[in-house]
């Protein structure tokens, strides 16, 4: 099976979109400190929406993250932090 964007996306454009990806996002060292940082999590979304489009992800999958993002840049959600801290 030919993957719709075989020609479309370079592998440098596919390394450059995986290890910006890996940078931002959060993970156990920094979660706490970016958790409820807009700037940070909509971009963390946005990132991984365009890394599942240059890797031919499911379309709805990168609507959804692309949505969730706009959410935070607009501040409609927001993280309520730890239950157990």
């Amino acid at each position: 099976m030919i993957r719709k964007n075989k020609t479309i996306w370079s592998e440098k454009a596919k390394s450059l979109a995986k290890e910006l990806h890996n940078e931002i996002s959060l993970d156990n060292y920094n979660w706490h400190k970016f958790r409820g940082n807009k700037q940070r999590r909509s971009g963390e979304l946005i990132i991984s929406a365009i890394s599942q489009l240059i890797n031919d992800g499911d379309e709805i999958e990168i609507q959804n993250l692309l949505d969730q993002a706009i959410l935070w840049i607009k501040e409609d959600i927001k993280d309520e932090g730890c239950k157990s801290h």
